[in-house]
């Protein structure tokens, strides 16, 4: 996650833990929401393509950052509710793991279709303390995560945990082979194949650690209601994490727009 050039160490301050047992949940008040859209705009322009490649794009195609980001981006609607979900859960991992850095593979600049989700396990990080060496330390955490920004008959709770069931029993091994072959292919430049093949081949290594969570992120103004009769899932298979935002549509609607405004800066330093 370094890449984003977020201070995890302050971003964390963000989260706000209202409950720890039988599952988190997790606030952020108004006040830091209203912030996101001048706080991540460029890290999440950067969740899609780095500044890298966003740099040669423009040169080899003569074509403004402003259009290559669009592209990327997908149109305000269930999609980009999920990719915000999914880039919050993100931050949220790496922010809890601070000073410890997080590895992300940034599956969002992966996709074939900007208009539908990533394939695979939504959120898969890895922490590697003593890279290039393995070690009993070393720990991979896959999360599925659901989001629910207006009223509706969505259950974004008990979807998560049905979900996150999958990445426990095929799912997860598919993504991370999925990966693999997208490093093969294209390359990606935020984790290794030797970092994937740590996880992959796991008999080759010291015993890791496999960490499922089950993350929802929900409208303040909804969680009340999704909360009830809620069943947490045993702690030793996954941990169920809820994350409240308030005015969630509105401030993910203008995170993204603040994010087509940083490629419009961008132009200027190619």
């Amino acid at each position: 996650m370094q890449e984003l050039e977020v201070d995890f160490g302050d971003f964390g301050e963000v989260f706000s833990t209202a409950q720890t047992s039988p599952f988190t949940v997790i606030e952020i008040d108004s006040d830091q929401a209203a912030a996101f859209a001048e706080r991540l705009g460029v890290p999440v322009r950067r969740c899609y393509i780095s500044d890298a490649a966003l740099k040669a794009r423009v040169q080899e195609t003569s074509t403004a950052a402003h259009e290559i980001v669009g592209s990327k981006f997908p149109d305000r609607g269930s999609t980009m509710a999920g990719d915000f979900g999914e880039i919050l859960t993100a931050l949220f991992h790496a922010s809890r793991e601070h000073p410890a850095g997080v590895l992300d593979p940034k599956k969002w600049r992966l996709k074939q279709d900007r208009t539908k989700p990533a394939p695979g396990s939504d959120v898969v990080q890895m922490i590697l303390p003593n890279w290039p060496a393995s070690s009993t330390s070393d720990r991979i955490i896959c999360a599925e995560v659901k989001t629910k920004s207006t009223n509706g008959a969505s259950t974004p709770i008990q979807s998560a945990i049905a979900d996150s069931e999958k990445d426990s029993s095929r799912r997860f091994v598919k993504t991370l082979n999925w990966l693999k072959e997208r490093a093969l292919d294209t390359g990606l430049s935020t984790i290794s194949i030797e970092q994937l093949d740590r996880f992959i081949h796991p008999v080759d290594h010291p015993e890791a650690t496999r960490e499922f969570r089950a993350v929802a992120v929900i409208c303040a103004s909804l969680v009340a209601d999704e909360l009830v009769d809620v069943v947490a899932p045993p702690a030793e298979e996954r941990a169920l994490i809820v994350i409240s935002v308030p005015n969630l549509k509105d401030n993910y609607e203008r995170v993204f727009g603040a994010a087509m405004l940083t490629a419009d800066d961008f132009e200027g330093d190619v």
